[in-house]
């Protein structure tokens, strides 16, 4: 309950919030990376409200019912530390807002920078007619790809029946039904035979000593689309020996691998990863051509 009425105003809750997220020592990292900031998401979202408002609108007094759902959220995020995503059901991608909830990570992979280039220079944008999404979790990656390749059919494939559920929401909400389409199968397996233009997938890459360090906040994650056994490469080692199949030859192979990145090039020494740069990500992600796929 509301036990504090002085507190009455968005701007009060502002303070409050960001207040008491600094009080609890929270962890960030799905969406933002400070307190404040992490108090807008959750403030703003939950009030049905864009973040970018005018200031005016700070001081308009909430009602009761908005103030209880206000305390209530504040004492989640900082007490149990579910993340904000999770607590709005709201993350954003691609300038994209995505519906999700602990069936699925919380969309935040660097691939969409890419997507929102294009994939340019790697790919011929004019030649790009199929895209495989492998791991799709909440249906983000493929459904930016729908959404900058109109014209080509995508295919969205996840392990999971539940994540699979959420990615349906999306596909929906996003209307790209008539050229995405969601498949259940491991990986490659149990997904029909076809050729792909660009075969993208953030997996699960968190070797075995991170997720055993993990900040509270990942844990409310589905710990099946994190964890990739001991050295994290239990999904990439799968995607590198089957990709070559399922590509054309002037397609291109993008993997997000994160902290994975050096066990995977000791792994593979051969293997001439290109290892992509990014304006606002470490990276973490490659690339590899069909020509360069063993």
């Amino acid at each position: 309950m509301n036990n504090n009425p002085e507190l009455q105003t968005i701007r009060d809750f502002l303070r409050y919030a960001t207040t008491r997220f600094n009080e609890a020592g929270l962890y960030y990292g799905h969406g933002t990376d400070n307190a404040w900031d992490d108090a807008i998401a959750l403030i703003f979202t939950s009030l049905h409200l864009p973040q970018h408002t005018h200031q005016a609108v700070l001081d308009a007094k909430l009602t009761s019912s908005e103030r209880e759902n206000l305390f209530h959220l504040i004492e989640q995020r900082a007490q149990k530390r579910i993340p904000v995503p999770y607590l709005t059901h709201e993350a954003w991608f691609c300038g994209m807002p995505f519906y999700v909830d602990e069936r699925v990570l919380i969309p935040r992979s660097p691939i969409g920078e890419l997507i929102q280039n294009e994939f340019s220079p790697w790919i011929d944008t004019a030649n790009i007619h199929s895209i495989l999404d492998l791991c799709t979790g909440s249906g983000c990656i493929a459904i930016a790809c729908a959404k900058a390749f109109p014209d080509a059919e995508v295919d969205a494939t996840d392990i999971s029946e539940e994540a699979l559920a959420v990615a349906h929401i999306n596909v929906m909400r996003h209307a790209v039904d008539d050229n995405t389409h969601l498949h259940k199968a491991d990986l490659f397996h149990n997904l029909p035979m076809k050729k792909y233009d660009i075969i993208v997938s953030n997996p699960p890459y968190v070797n075995a000593s991170d997720m055993s360090t993990l900040p509270s906040e990942y844990l409310h994650e589905p710990s099946l689309a994190l964890a990739a056994g001991d050295d994290g490469l239990d999904c990439v080692t799968r995607i590198l020996h089957d990709a070559k199949k399922y590509l054309h030859p002037k397609g291109i192979l993008v993997v997000e691998v994160g902290n994975s990145e050096i066990a995977l090039m000791e792994k593979y020494p051969s293997l001439p990863f290109t290892w992509l740069e990014f304006e606002n990500s470490d990276g973490g992600v490659f690339l590899l051509t069909a020509d360069q796929l063993i």
